[in-house]
C-alpha cells in the first residue's frame, strides 16, 4: 500500500505552484448550482420578456407557478427558477415548484422526465437532512423522518423510469436511493459481517453506480464517487480506496463531493492513520470551511491523545488541538452535522455538563444515516444518566446503543460494559459476572476482565473477614488469572494500555497469603507507577545518585503503599529495609497533614508508628522500639499494643524485678484484652518452666488458659495452642513402663491434639498448631513420615529454628542422616543460634549414629568435635561432658573392632588419650551432687573404660605397631606401587591430550589447504569463463567496439547431395582420388575472417603438405553407444588440442585399404613417441592396436555393401562453397587433402566420438556419415557403436 494516495493531480496538473509566473494555483471550488445564472428573462405573450432575480426570490413561489402556468413556460424555466430556490437551502420551494411543473408539462413526457428526475434528487437531499428517528411529543405517522423522503424519491424515481428507464440520470438517482436505504438498515446481529439484506442492497447500487459509468463510457465521476461508497459499506476498502483515487486523479478539482475524505476513510479502516490525516489535511488546503475535513481531523487527533499518558503535556496538547482547532470549527460550520455533534457530546460529558450532552446526542441520533454515530448517541445519554443515578433510563439507553451496532453477539462492548456495571450498582453480582464473562468469550475486553476479576477478588476479601469461612479458593484462582492476564497485556507495546495500580493492589491481597513475594512485586510495580507521576519539579535538585534520588522522592507516595512495602519486607525478614519504608510512611503523613489538613491521617500515624517500633525490635534496636512507643503512647495513651510491646521489653531487660512488675501492672489494667493476657500466660510458662506441677491441673499458666476459654474467648488461637502445648509437654514427662502408663500418656497426647486441632479449624494457616500435630505424631504413633510433611509445610510458613530443629531430630528416626545435617546446620545458621547448645548436641549425636551405621571414623570424629563445640558454649552443664566422653568411649571402642588394616597407630593412640580423658569426665561427672544419670550407672561405665577398654587399646595399639613394622617394606612398595600407577596414568593422560592437539590441528590444516586449494579453483574457473567470454568477442569492424561474434548464415547454402554433385564433376576421371577412389579426401570449410588471419592453406599433395604448419584446434564430439550421432542433442563437444598429434603424425596420410601399412605405422609412431620420452602405457598401445583391427573390420564390412559412388560421395562432409571453388583446378590428389587416422592419447578409452574442425560457421548434420557409430552403410543398423576413438572426416 503507498504511503500517500494523493496523486498528483492532488495539487493540480502541474503541482501546487502551477499558477502564473510561479504564484500559486488558485484551489478548486465546488461547482454545485454553478450553473445557475443571477437572473433569468421569462417570455411573456406579448412578446415582453420578465426579469426575475434567481438571488432574491420570494417567499412564496406561488405567484411564479401560477406565471409559469399561464404563460405555459418551457422545462427550463421551472427547473432553473427550483433550482435557484434549492441554491438558498430552500428544498420545500423547489419541490412545489417542480411539482407544479409536472403537472403542467403533462403533455410533454420528454420535459417532464427531467423535472421528475430533479424532483428525486431534491428529495434525496430532503432525506439526508431529516431526522432518523421522530422527535420526541411528536407523532410516528406524522413525522418527515428519512424514511419519508426516501418513500417520495422512490415513487418518483418510478415514474421516471415509466416514462423511460433507460434515462441516464436515473442510473445514479437509482444507486444513491439504494445507498440511502441502505444506511438506515439494522447492523448484522453476526459478528463481523454485514447484514445480508443490507448487503443485497449495497450490492444493488453498486449495479445501479456501474451501469452509470457504463452509460456515460466511465465520465461520471459521481457515478463512480457512489461506487466507491458502496464499496465502502460493504467493507471492500482497498477497492473503495482504489475507485477514489481513480475520481481523484481523472477529477483533481472536484470539491463538493471532495475524494479526498473518502480516501482518508478508506485509509484509516486499512490503518494508515497517518495517510488518512494528509488526505483530510489536503481536503482543508483546498477547502478551508470543509465540514467534514474538520471532524474527521479533530477525531484523528483525538485518537493521538487515547496513545499518550493522560497527565504528559503531550495528552493535552493533542485534545486540545482535536477540540478546539478541528471539533470546535466544524460544529459551527454545521450544527446539525451528527460526527461532531457525538464529538462534542462527549466533551461535554468529561466536563459533567449534562445539559449539553443530552442536547448534542439527541441530534446526533436524529439526524445522522450511520448506525454506529447512532451507538454512539445513545451511548453518550447512558452515561449521562449513569451519572445522574436513573439507573433505569440509562440501562434503556445502553441497549439501544448495543442494538445499533448489532446487539448479541455482535454489538457496541462499551454498551454491554455500562450494563455490566449497573448490574454491579444494583448489587445483581451474578447477572454482572455472567454479563462480564460472555464479553471476554466474544472479545478480549481487558476492562471487562479487570472488573470481573475484582469482582472475584471481593468475594475473597469478604470471606477473610466473615465469621463463617467458606471455601474461595476457585473465585481466588479465577480472580488472579484474570488479572494476570491484564498484567501480561500491559507489556504488550501493540495493545498501549496503561498499567492500572487497582490491578496490582487487589493481586498484592490476593497473594498476600500464599504468595507474600508475588504480593511484593505488585507493591514494587505500584511504588513505581506512583514515582512516575511525581513531577520532575518535586524532585531534589542537589541529589545526583538515582538511589538516593528516589529515597528522597518516596516522601511523596501514599503513606499506605509504603506501610505495606514495609510489613512485606519485615515478613521477609529484611528488617532494614523495612524500616527504610516505615520512615519514609510516616514522612509521607506529615507531608499529607501539612498540605491537606482536612484529612485524617491520625490513623495512619499509629499504625505506622507502631509498625515502625516493631521493626526497631526486629533489628535489635530496643531503645530506638522504645522511644517510638513512648512517642505514640504520648498521643494515646491507652493504646494496648504499644504498652504490651513496652512491658515484654521490660520484662527481657529485668527479668527479675521492674519486668515482672511492668507484666502484672499491664495485666491488672487490661485483663480482658486478648493480647495482654496472651503475654501474660507466656509470661507464667517462663517463670514456671524449672517447677512445672506433675499434675497438669495445677500449672498456672494451663488455668490462665483455661480461665480466657471459658470466660473470654473460646476461639482464642493462642490460649488453644498454649493448651496444646502443655499436654503436649504433660505427656512427654509421663511414665511409660506399664501398659496404663503407656495408655494415660496416648490420652494427654490425644489431648493436645484436639486443642492444636481446634486452632486449625479456626485458622487453618495456624503453623504453631499444625507444629504440635506432627511433634505429637511422633512422640505418641511414630508416624513420622505424616509428621515430616507437616513439618515441611510449617518450614513454608515459620522461618523459625525449632522447625529445623524438628525435622533433623525426624531424619535422624528415618536413619537419613545427611538431611538430618542439614537441618541442624540450617538451624544453626538462623539468628542467634549459632553457639547453640542444644542443637550442636543434636549434631554431635547425628553424626555419632551416622558413625556407627557406616562405621565411618570421620563421622565420629565430627560427633566428637560438636559435642566439644557444644561443652565449651556451656562448660558448666554436665550432661554435655557426659556426651564428649560418651563419644570417646565409642571412638575407642570403634577403633579396637576394626582390622589393622583399616587403622593406623596413631589414631589408636589418640583415641587412647580420649579414652583416659573420658575415665576422668565420667569419674568427676559421678562424684558431682546432682549428675545427670544414676551414679551407679556412671561408676559402670568408668570402671569398664578403665579396666577393659584401657587394656584392649593397650593390646591393640602393641599389635597396630607389630603390623606396620611387619608390613612397613610391602605398604612402602605398594605405596610406590600406586605413585607409579599414577604417573602412568598421567603420562597417558597426558599423551592422550597431546595427541588430541595434533589432531585437531592436522584437522585445521587440512580443512585450510582445503580452503585455498576450492578458492585457487574458484579464481581458475573464473578466469577461464572470461578467456570463453573474450575468445567468443570480436572486434566491430564499423565502430571499433568490441560485440559477440556472430554465426554465418546458412541461408545461401546449397543441399550437400547438390555440392558432392559439382564437386565430382570438377575432379578428373569421375571425382576419384589419385589413390584409386580408396582415400577420402577431407574439404576444410572456409574459415572466417576473425579466425584464419595470417593461417595458409594446407597443400594439396597426398602427404598432406603443411606437415609443419599447425591445424586448427579440434572439438570432440561424444555420442552415447545407443543414440545416433546425426542428433547434434546426442553429442557432446569438448575441444582438443592437436598441436602434439600433428607432430607425431608428422604429415602422414592414411591408407584405409592398406591396413599393414596402417600398423607398420602405428608401431612407428610408437617408436619415436618411446624414444622421445613420451609417456605411453602398453596398455593404451594394445587399446590402439584393437582399435585399428575394429576400424579394419567395419571397412571390410563397408565395401561389399555395394553402395555407390553416389552413396559415398552423400557421406562425406558438407565444404563451403568458397572453398570448393578454391580448390576446383588441382587435379588427382592435389585437390583434397587426404587425412591420416591418428589416435590421441586417452586416459579413459571408453569416450568416443568424432573430431570435428573448429569453425564459427554453423554446421549441418548429415544422416549418412559413414564413420559415425551406429550407423554403418551396410545397412546393419543394429550394430553397436564402436567404442574407440577415430576420426570421423575420412572420405571414401
Amino acid at each position: 500500500m503507498a504511503s500517500t494516495l494523493l496523486s498528483s493531480h492532488a495539487n493540480g496538473p502541474d503541482g501546487p505552484t502551477n499558477g502564473t509566473n510561479g504564484l500559486a494555483a488558485p484551489a478548486p471550488k465546488g461547482k454545485r448550482f454553478s450553473d445557475i445564472p443571477s437572473t433569468i428573462d421569462i417570455p411573456m405573450q406579448d412578446d415582453v420578456e420578465v426579469e426575475i432575480d434567481l438571488q432574491v426570490l420570494p417567499d412564496d413561489p406561488t405567484e411564479l407557478c401560477a406565471v409559469f402556468e399561464n404563460e405555459h413556460s418551457p422545462r427550463i424555466y421551472w427547473m432553473t427558477v427550483a433550482l435557484a430556490y434549492a441554491k438558498q437551502n430552500k428544498i420545500d420551494f423547489a419541490i412545489e415548484m417542480l411539482v407544479r411543473g409536472a403537472n403542467v408539462l403533462q403533455g410533454n413526457q420528454r420535459e417532464k422526465l427531467s423535472i421528475i428526475t430533479c424532483t428525486c434528487w431534491l428529495y434525496l437531499w430532503k432525506s439526508r437532512e431529516a431526522p432518523r428517528v421522530a422527535p420526541e411529543g411528536s407523532l410516528v405517522s406524522e413525522a418527515k423522518t428519512k424514511e419519508y423522503y426516501l418513500q417520495l424519491a422512490t415513487q418518483s424515481l418510478n415514474d421516471a423510469s415509466r416514462i423511460n428507464p433507460a434515462f441516464p440520470p436515473l442510473f445514479l438517482a437509482r444507486g444513491v436511493l439504494i445507498l440511502l436505504k441502505a444506511s438506515l438498515q439494522p447492523p448484522s446481529k453476526a459478528p463481523g459481517a454485514v447484514d445480508s439484506h443490507k448487503a443485497e442492497q449495497l450490492r444493488n447500487a453498486l449495479k445501479s453506480f456501474e451501469e452509470a459509468i457504463r452509460v456515460s463510457q466511465g465520465r461520471n465521476m459521481l457515478a463512480v464517487m457512489g461506487k466507491a461508497r458502496a464499496l465502502f459499506s460493504l467493507g471492500r476498502y482497498p477497492e473503495s480506496l482504489a475507485a477514489y483515487q481513480d475520481v481523484l486523479s481523472k477529477m483533481p478539482d472536484l470539491v463538493d463531493p471532495d475524494p479526498r475524505i473518502g480516501i482518508g476513510c478508506c485509509f484509516w479502516q486499512l490503518g494508515f492513520k497517518d495517510d488518512a490525516k494528509m488526505a483530510w489535511e489536503r481536503c482543508l488546503e483546498i477547502n478551508p470551511d470543509s465540514k467534514y475535513a474538520n471532524i474527521l481531523l479533530g477525531l484523528y487527533y483525538l485518537d493521538a491523545s487515547g496513545h499518550v499518558p493522560t497527565n504528559s503535556p503531550e495528552f493535552i496538547q493533542l485534545y486540545k488541538k482535536a477540540m478546539t482547532e478541528y471539533t470546535q470549527k466544524s460544529f459551527k460550520l454545521d450544527k446539525n452535522l451528527p460526527l461532531t455533534c457525538a464529538t462534542f457530546a462527549g466533551y461535554f460529558l468529561s466536563r459533567k455538563q449534562f445539559g449539553n450532552v443530552d442536547a448534542l446526542a439527541h441530534k446526533a441520533i436524529q439526524h445522522t444515516d450511520v448506525n454506529a454515530i447512532a451507538s454512539d448517541g445513545w451511548y453518550l445519554l447512558a452515561r449521562k444518566e449513569h451519572y445522574d443515578g436513573d439507573l433505569e433510563r440509562a440501562s434503556d439507553y445502553y441497549r439501544r446503543a448495543d442494538d445499533a451496532r448489532g446487539g448479541a453477539e455482535r454489538g457496541y462492548m462499551p454498551a454491554k460494559f455500562g450494563v455490566a456495571q449497573l448490574s454491579v450498582l444494583k448489587n445483581d453480582l451474578g447477572e454482572a459476572k455472567l454479563r462480564l464473562e460472555k464479553m471476554i468469550q466474544q472479545s478480549k475486553n481487558y476492562e471487562a476482565m479487570i472488573l470481573l476479576g475484582t469482582l472475584y477478588a471481593e468475594e475473597v476479601f469478604a470471606n477473610q473477614s466473615a465469621a463463617v469461612k467458606e471455601d474461595k479458593s476457585a473465585e481466588a484462582k479465577k480472580a488472579i488469572g484474570l488479572l494476570e492476564s491484564v498484567r501480561v497485556a500491559w507489556k504488550d507495546p501493540k495493545k498501549n494500555l496503561a498499567p492500572d495500580a487497582a490491578v496490582l493492589l487487589n493481586l498484592a491481597r490476593l497473594y498476600e497469603n500464599e504468595s507474600p513475594d508475588k504480593a511484593q512485586l505488585c507493591l514494587q510495580q505500584v511504588e513505581q507507577l506512583e514515582i512516575d507521576q511525581v513531577p520532575q519539579s518535586e524532585y531534589p535538585a542537589d541529589v545526583a545518585d538515582e538511589a538516593a534520588t528516589r529515597v528522597a522522592i518516596r516522601k511523596l507516595l501514599p503513606p499506605q503503599l509504603l506501610n505495606n512495602i514495609g510489613c512485606f519486607y519485615s515478613q521477609d525478614g529484611k528488617h532494614k529495609l523495612a524500616t527504610e519504608f516505615f520512615q519514609a510512611a510516616l514522612d509521607s503523613c506529615a507531608r499529607i497533614s501539612q498540605t491537606e489538613s482536612e484529612l485524617d491521617i491520625d490513623t495512619l500515624l499509629t499504625t505506622i508508628s507502631f509498625n515502625l517500633g516493631r521493626s526497631y525490635e526486629y533489628e535489635g534496636e530496643v531503645d530506638g522500639a522504645v522511644e517510638t512507643y513512648e512517642r505514640l503512647l504520648s498521643r494515646h495513651s491507652d493504646y494496648t499494643d504499644a504498652r504490651t510491646r513496652l512491658a515484654y521489653i521490660n520484662l527481657r531487660k529485668n527479668p527479675n524485678k521492674e519486668g515482672p512488675d511492668a507484666v502484672a501492672k499491664l495485666y491488672q489494667e487490661n485483663p480482658s484484652d486478648l493480647e495482654v493476657r496472651a503475654l501474660y500466660g507466656w509470661f507464667l510458662g517462663k517463670v514456671n518452666s524449672k517447677k512445672r506441677p506433675a499434675n497438669i491441673a495445677e500449672d498456672p499458666e494451663q488455668r490462665h488458659h483455661k480461665h480466657t476459654l471459658q470466660n473470654y474467648d473460646k476461639h482464642d488461637r493462642y490460649a488453644l495452642v498454649g493448651m496444646g502445648n502443655l499436654h503436649l509437654m504433660s505427656a512427654r514427662e509421663m511414665r511409660r513402663e506399664t501398659d496404663q502408663d503407656k495408655q494415660k500418656r496416648s490420652a494427654a497426647y490425644s489431648r493436645a491434639v484436639e486443642f492444636f486441632d481446634k486452632a486449625l479449624q479456626l485458622d487453618p494457616k495456624n503453623a504453631y498448631a499444625a507444629q504440635g500435630i506432627a511433634i505429637a505424631l511422633v512422640e505418641d504413633k511414630k508416624d513420622y513420615k505424616n509428621a515430616l510433611q507437616l513439618f515441611i509445610k510449617v518450614r513454608e510458613t515459620i522461618q523459625d529454628p525449632h522447625v529445623y530443629v524438628n525435622l533433623g531430630h525426624i531424619y535422624a528416626e528415618l536413619r537419613q542422616f545427611t538431611k538430618a545435617v542439614e537441618s541442624y546446620e540450617t538451624a544453626l545458621s538462623k539468628e542467634g543460634k549459632a553457639n547453640d547448645a542444644g542443637i550442636l548436641s543434636c549434631l554431635g549425636r547425628t553424626w555419632l549414629n551416622k558413625g556407627r551405621a557406616e562405621r565411618n571414623l570421620d563421622a565420629y570424629k565430627m560427633a566428637l568435635e560438636h559435642a566439644q563445640k557444644a561443652l565449651s558454649v556451656a562448660p558448666d552443664q554436665l550432661h554435655l561432658r557426659f556426651n564428649v566422653a560418651f563419644v570417646q568411649i565409642q571412638l575407642a571402642l570403634t577403633l579396637h573392632s576394626m582390622r589393622d588394616s583399616e587403622r593406623t597407630s596413631f589414631q589408636l593412640e589418640e583415641a587412647a588419650e580420649g579414652l583416659e580423658s573420658a575415665i576422668k569426665a565420667l569419674d568427676d561427672i559421678a562424684a558431682s551432687p546432682s549428675p545427670p544419670y544414676p551414679k551407679h550407672d556412671m561408676e559402670q561405665r568408668a570402671n569398664m573404660a578403665r579396666n577393659t577398654q584401657r587394656k584392649q587399646l593397650e593390646r591393640a595399639l602393641a599389635s597396630q605397631r607389630e603390623y606396620e613394622a611387619r608390613n612397613k617394606e610391602k605398604l612402602a612398595a605398594a605405596l610406590e606401587q600406586r605413585q607409579a600407577e599414577l604417573r602412568r596414568r598421567e603420562e597417558l593422560r597426558r599423551r592422550e591430550e597431546e595427541a588430541e592437539r595434533e589432531r585437531q590441528d592436522k584437522i585445521r590444516r587440512e580443512r585450510e589447504a582445503i580452503a585455498a586449494r576450492d578458492r585457487q579453483l574458484v579464481e581458475l574457473r573464473a578466469e577461464e569463463e572470461r578467456a570463453r567470454i573474450e575468445a567468443e568477442m570480436t572486434t566491430d569492424s564499423e565502430t571499433g567496439d568490441r560485440v559477440k561474434r556472430k554465426k554465418k548464415s546458412a541461408a545461401g547454402a546449397v543441399s550437400r547431395r547438390d555440392r558432392d554433385s559439382r564437386e565430382r564433376e570438377r575432379e578428373p576421371g569421375g571425382g576419384r582420388s589419385a589413390g584409386g577412389g580408396k582415400g577420402r579426401s577431407r574439404k576444410k570449410k572456409a574459415p572466417s575472417a576473425g579466425e584464419t588471419d595470417g593461417e595458409e592453406e594446407e597443400g594439396a599433395d597426398g602427404g598432406g603438405g603443411g606437415g609443419g604448419k599447425k591445424r586448427p584446434r579440434k572439438r570432440q564430439r561424444l555420442a552415447s553407444k545407443k543414440e545416433s550421432a546425426k542428433f547434434k542433442s546426442a553429442e557432446i563437444v569438448v575441444d582438443s588440442d592437436d598441436d602434439e598429434e600433428e607432430e607425431e603424425r608428422g604429415g602422414e596420410g592414411r591408407d584405409d585399404d592398406d591396413p599393414l601399412e596402417w600398423a607398420e605405422r602405428a608401431l612407428e609412431r610408437s617408436a619415436r613417441r618411446s624414444r622421445s620420452g613420451t609417456p605411453a602405457a602398453s596398455a593404451s598401445d594394445e587399446e590402439e592396436e584393437e582399435g585399428g583391427r575394429k576400424q579394419r573390420q567395419r571397412r571390410q564390412r563397408r565395401r561389399p555393401s555395394g553402395g555407390s559412388d553416389g552413396e559415398e560421395e552423400a557421406d562425406r562432409m558438407d565444404v563451403d562453397e568458397d572453398e570448393r571453388g578454391e580448390r576446383g583446378g588441382g587435379t588427382g590428389g592435389g585437390d583434397d587433402e587426404e587425412e591420416t587416422v591418428t589416435r590421441r592419447p586417452q586416459a579413459k578409452r571408453s569416450r568416443r566420438g568424432r573430431i570435428l574442425d573448429e569453425s564459427d560457421d554453423e554446421e549441418e548434420e548429415v544422416a549418412g556419415d559413414a564413420p559415425t557409430p551406429g550407423a554403418a552403410s551396410g545397412g546393419e543398423g543394429g550394430e553397436k557403436a564402436d567404442t574407440s576413438m577415430v576420426d570421423a572426416e575420412d572420405d571414401d
